[in-house]
C-alpha cells in the first residue's frame, strides 16, 4: 500500500520498548559500543549479559578487522592501500550485495567512491576544500573491478572499496544470527541505528520501533518522534542527511551521500530514506541507494519492489514542511 501523507515531522530510529522479566520469558538487555557506535541488545535468552557481550565483542573484532576502513590494519584499508588482493568470506558477501545494488540502481549505489568521500572529508580525513572530482572520478566505478578466485582484481590500483553503507547492517546480520544459533527467537539487535527483530518485545507484543524528526541539528534521538513501525523478524535501516553534511567557505551545504556519477555530494528534496528489508544489510545498502538516486528515482524504484519484501518510509522536503511516502504495512 502506497501512502503520500503531509507532514512536519520525519525519520531516524529508536527502540521503543522497555526490558522486563515475565514469568514465562527473561529478556537480557546488553549495550556497549562497537564499529565506533553504541549497539543495544535485548533478547529472551537463558545466556548472561557477560555471555552475550562477549560474543557481540567478538564479532565487533571480526567486523573491524574485516570490513572498516578506519581501521588501518583490516583487510579492506590492505586491499585499498594496494598490500593483498585476497578478500574473505565477509567482504565476498558484502560486494555481493552491493553488486546488486548498484545493478538495482542502475551505478547510482557505488562503494568505489571512497576517493570521492575522502575529499570531501566523510571518512576521517582532512576534507579538500574545492576537490578536483574531474580527476577523481577517474578511480571511481564498480565496473572498474572484479573478483577472480577469491581475489580483487582492480583496473586501477588506485581505486578504493568503502563498505561503510552496508557495514553496520552486516554486524547486525552476524549478531541476530548469532543471537539465533543460541536458541534465541526474541531479540531485537541495534547498532548504529540499524535493526533487526524477531518475536515478541519484553510486552508481549511485536517490536516497536520509533521514528524520529529529521530536523537539521537534530542530535537527539528518540527525542523527537512521529511514528512507530511494528517488526517482526525484519531489519531496518535508515539513510538521511541532515546530521551528517558541513558547510562550506561559500555557504554551500555538503552533504555525505555522494553522486557516484557526478562526484558531488547529492542534492535532492530526499531528506531520509527508511527501508524495511528480511535481512539488515540488505536494508542498510538500500537506504544509502535510494537517498543518491535522488526523490522521484527513489520512489519510482520504490514501487517496482512492492510485494518483494522490501518497504520504504521516505521524507521529502515540501516547502516549509514535508511529505511522507510509505509503502509501510505495520505502522502504527
Amino acid at each position: 500500500m502506497r501512502r503520500f501523507i503531509s507532514a512536519t515531522f520525519a525519520t531516524l530510529l529508536v527502540v521503543l520498548s522497555t526490558v522486563c522479566c515475565t514469568p514465562t520469558k527473561r529478556y537480557v538487555t546488553v549495550e556497549g559500543y562497537m564499529l565506533g557506535t553504541t549497539f543495544r541488545i535485548v533478547a529472551n535468552t537463558d545466556r548472561s549479559q557477560g555471555e552475550i557481550y562477549a560474543e557481540a565483542m567478538v564479532i565487533d573484532s571480526l567486523a573491524k578487522s574485516s570490513m572498516s576502513i578506519f581501521n588501518s590494519n583490516s583487510l579492506i584499508s590492505k586491499i585499498n592501500a594496494g598490500l593483498c588482493d585476497t578478500i574473505d568470506i565477509h567482504l565476498t558477501r558484502n560486494i555481493a550485495v552491493a553488486a546488486r545494488m548498484y545493478r538495482l540502481s542502475d551505478g547510482y549505489y557505488d562503494i568505489t567512491v571512497k576517493p570521492l568521500t575522502d575529499a570531501y572529508g566523510f571518512a576521517a580525513k582532512q576534507k579538500t576544500e574545492h576537490p578536483n572530482v574531474d580527476s577523481l572520478l577517474q578511480f571511481v566505478g564498480f565496473e572498474k573491478f572484479r573478483i577472480v578466485d577469491n581475489r580483487i582484481v582492480k583496473d586501477d590500483r588506485r581505486l578504493q572499496l568503502d563498505l561503510n553503507s552496508l557495514a553496520k547492517g552486516y554486524t547486525v546480520d552476524l549478531l541476530a544470527d548469532r543471537l539465533e544459533a543460541m536458541g534465541c527467537s526474541d531479540y531485537i539487535v541495534e547498532v548504529g541505528g540499524e535493526i533487526r527483530t524477531s518475536g515478541l518485545s519484553p510486552r508481549g507484543g511485536l517490536w516497536r520501533v520509533g521514528v524520529d524528526n529529521p530536523f537539521e541539528g537534530n542530535q537527539s534521538p528518540g527525542e523527537h518522534q512521529i511514528s512507530v513501525v511494528k517488526m517482526d523478524r525484519r531489519a531496518l535501516a535508515t539513510s538521511g542527511n541532515y546530521r551528517r553534511y558541513y558547510t562550506d567557505s561559500e555557504g554551500n551545504k555538503v552533504v555525505h551521500t555522494i553522486n557516484p556519477k557526478s562526484g558531488k555530494g547529492v542534492v535532492s528534496t530526499l531528506l531520509s530514506a527508511t527501508v524495511l528489508a528480511t535481512r539488515c544489510v540488505e536494508a542498510d545498502a538500500m537506504a544509502t541507494m535510494f537517498m543518491a538516486m535522488g526523490t522521484e528515482r527513489a520512489i519510482e524504484l520504490a514501487k517496482s519492489l512492492e510485494g518483494r519484501g522490501v518497504e520504504v518510509y521516505f521524507i521529502i522536503a515540501e516547502g516549509k514542511g514535508y511529505t511522507i511516502f510509505s509503502t509501510l504495512t505495520n505502522q502504527e
